[in-house]
């Protein structure tokens, strides 16, 4: 399985082209005092690529295919609430860092996964070659993973009798934040599975995530001894 940047494409191409002696440029130079390396010399001429690249001020981007689509356009809107995700489960990782949490790991594995499924997204099986498909396919051994972890923390948890609204202290919002992030990733992923061009593994991993994502903020809120909200419905 191929990690593919889905996003800044752009942007990171020019930095391999670069070379080690650009991204080398951006840690610094000698000690003072020391004698300038041929290293050095090397950074100071590397030519250090901007952030910016103008290339899509008409409303336009490119896929990892190389074709040129409109920002609006199914691929991009799934890629930018991937990007999303990966971004609420961030927040997810630190809040669990703070809280002591040992599935921090599992979610940064799964911001991992992320980019790989939005490689998959990035390569619309419609103009791709068979090379741009190997590097970027998405099997199933992720969501079986999930599952067991889903399996793992269900275990530790009492049953589920009542609707519960997202609560149970920082960690466990956040995660029923990515949770629903995740539903709308899914969401968009679908239309691009049903019309080819994008693996279907990648719309059942999204599921999968959503289900992991909604067990851990209960196991979060469970481990913290937090009260998460039962919903009542309210008398008018």
């Amino acid at each position: 399985m191929a990690a593919v940047g889905f996003w800044g494409r752009s942007y990171l191409k020019r930095v391999v082209v670069a070379g080690w002696g650009a991204r080398r440029s951006l840690v610094g130079g000698p000690e003072q005092g020391e004698p300038p390396s041929q290293d050095s010399k090397l950074r100071k001429t590397a030519k250090i690529p901007k952030i910016y690249t103008k290339t899509g001020d008409k409303g336009f981007s490119s896929t990892f295919t190389g074709e040129r689509r409109p920002k609006d356009d199914q691929v991009f809107d799934a890629l930018g609430t991937l990007d999303e995700l990966s971004s609420a489960v961030g927040l997810s990782a630190e809040f669990g860092s703070e809280g002591g949490h040992s599935f921090v790991e599992e979610l940064h594995k799964v911001q991992r996964m992320l980019q790989d499924a939005g490689a998959n997204v990035a390569t619309p099986v419609s103009s791709a070659r068979e090379s741009h498909l190997k590097r970027t396919w998405f099997d199933e051994k992720p969501i079986l993973e999930l599952e067991s972890w889903i399996d793992k923390y269900t275990d530790l948890l009492p049953p589920l009798q009542s609707f519960i609204l997202p609560s149970g202290g920082k960690t466990s919002a956040a995660l029923h934040l990515s949770r629903a992030v995740c539903r709308r990733a899914e969401r968009r992923v679908v239309p691009l599975v049903k019309a080819g061009e994008a693996d279907a593994n990648v719309a059942k991993y999204l599921n999968r995530l959503s289900d992991f994502l909604f067990v851990l903020a209960r196991y979060a809120a469970h481990r913290e001894g937090k009260k998460e909200l039962i919903y009542i419905r309210t008398e008018l």
